[in-house]
């Protein structure tokens, strides 16, 4: 069933955190440690397994929630991180990094409410047996 809604919502947050993998690299947060490449590549494992884990319903919703947290606490690190930087606050200077863990928070919150809907139609389905 990998053709249900929910996964074209958690391919989007794949690509999300592809794009910050892509656009995050001169991003220094603490020192050398490759912060952003490290989460990134989690991110989109977690993802990956929760599109792949279509059959159990719940472990998708738990791995959704826990991609949402990541991308939370990534999301306030990315925040932090511009508001360090020196300069003032206009847009083409500092870039649009946080957007992405954004965009993917949302996907991924969109895929839980059609899983979650998804299984109550299972379940009705199972009550009239």
């Amino acid at each position: 069933m990998l053709q249900r809604i929910q996964t074209v919502w958690i391919f989007l947050a794949i690509l999300g955190a592809v794009f910050l993998f892509v656009t995050g690299q001169d991003i220094s947060l603490f020192g050398s440690t490759p912060f952003i490449t490290i989460i990134c590549a989690v991110m989109i494992l977690v993802e990956f397994f929760s599109i792949l884990s279509y059959k159990n319903r719940k472990r998708q919703i738990l791995l959704n929630t826990i991609s949402i947290f990541i991308n939370a606490l990534l999301l306030g690190s990315l925040a932090y991180w511009l508001l360090t930087l020196s300069g003032g606050m206009q847009f083409p200077e500092k870039g649009i990094e946080p957007f992405f863990p954004f965009l993917s928070m949302i996907c991924l919150f969109i895929a839980n409410v059609f899983i979650r809907k998804d299984d109550r139609l299972v379940k009705s389905v199972d009550r009239l047996r």
